[in-house]
């Protein structure tokens, strides 16, 4: 798979110290931008899935709780486990 159309990452960055997860999350985003692939980013990390992705879908046991654009579901999250995945992000509060 040369120029593969779909990609799944799962925690891909999530043992990663912060400055190398930029680098590769930097490196992801222009892979999709040269390379016009789409992606499911898997991650417990609001703050990496809102850089990485234009939507996001959350799931909570198994079941979609909350999905919609990045930046709505970021600054206004309607779900209370979404609320706590980023109160749960150090320095961000609703």
């Amino acid at each position: 798979m040369l120029n593969p159309s779909f990609l799944i990452f799962d925690e891909s960055v999530s043992a990663l110290d912060v400055s190398v997860q930029a680098q590769i999350l930097n490196l992801l985003n222009d892979l999709k931008s040269e390379f016009n692939f789409t992606s499911i980013f898997i991650s417990h990390d609001l703050s990496v899935v809102r850089y990485i992705s234009d939507r996001i879908l959350v799931m909570h046991a198994g079941k979609i709780v909350e999905q919609g654009n990045a930046a709505d579901i970021y600054t206004n999250p309607q779900h209370i486990y979404t609320q706590k995945l980023i109160e749960a992000i150090p320095g961000k509060s609703l």
